[in-house]
């Protein structure tokens, strides 16, 4: 009987001392990065009703249905699962000849984003000459009214990478390793933006292809 009840405990300490392991997510790295398309399953970490795909390779794409086009289909944008305040985001976009995505944050209302949030824009820039005037539309502009301090998108059908900080009033954006912009969120038409919210990528009705989405947040 006493055998019996030392190795009933000891079964209940390897349970308790195993616990946290289980618990602990795969997708998180020791430095605080979360994979967000970490195990091949892009319901894991996303919500949406667009034609979005997760090849085993770990690309997420869309592929727009015939009649698709626009951009005020909200359910149809890549939302990340929880909300946000201050954030690092890392990832890797490919966009075909004329495509147009963004990036949105401190999104308040997923029904109405373009209003309720901040956009980090993606686009097809890297047609543009060289010295060309630049707007908020550009790679790297920040929507409403914030174009890129310059043009660092490469052609269309090529990866580029962007490295996205948001601390406080402070928006830090690198383009393929280039600071393209820095913003105080505090200013001019962004003040009335919320402080916190949603994620997510747009569907523009244009295909777009995502890879390397990592995410992390202050301890």
């Amino acid at each position: 009987m006493v055998r019996m009840a030392l190795c009933a405990v000891m079964g209940c300490l390897v349970l308790t001392m195993a616990a946290p392991l289980m618990a602990a997510d795969p997708a998180k790295s020791a430095d605080g990065w979360v994979d967000l398309l970490a195990g091949g399953d892009l319901g894991k970490h996303w919500k949406t009703e667009g034609n979005w795909s997760l090849s085993p390779e770990g690309v997420a794409t869309l592929t727009p249905r015939p009649g698709e086009k626009g951009w005020t289909r909200w359910k149809s944008y890549l939302w990340a699962k929880g909300t946000y305040t201050d954030f690092e985001i890392e990832f890797d976009y490919q966009v075909q000849k004329g495509g147009n995505s963004g990036f949105y944050f401190r999104v308040g209302d997923v029904n109405d984003p373009v209003a309720k949030g901040i956009e980090v824009q993606i686009y097809d820039s890297g047609k543009k000459p060289e010295g060309a005037k630049l707007t908020d539309h550009d790679s790297g502009g920040i929507i409403p009214s914030i174009p890129p301090t310059k043009s660092n998108a490469k052609p269309a059908g090529e990866w580029n990478h962007f490295h996205i900080t948001s601390k406080g009033d402070k928006l830090t954006v690198e383009l393929n390793g280039v600071v393209v912009n820095e913003v105080d969120l505090s200013q001019d038409k962004l003040k009335t933006r919320p402080k916190t919210g949603a994620i997510g990528f747009q569907d523009h009705g244009l295909p777009l292809s995502l890879r390397n989405i990592r995410i992390r947040t202050p301890n």
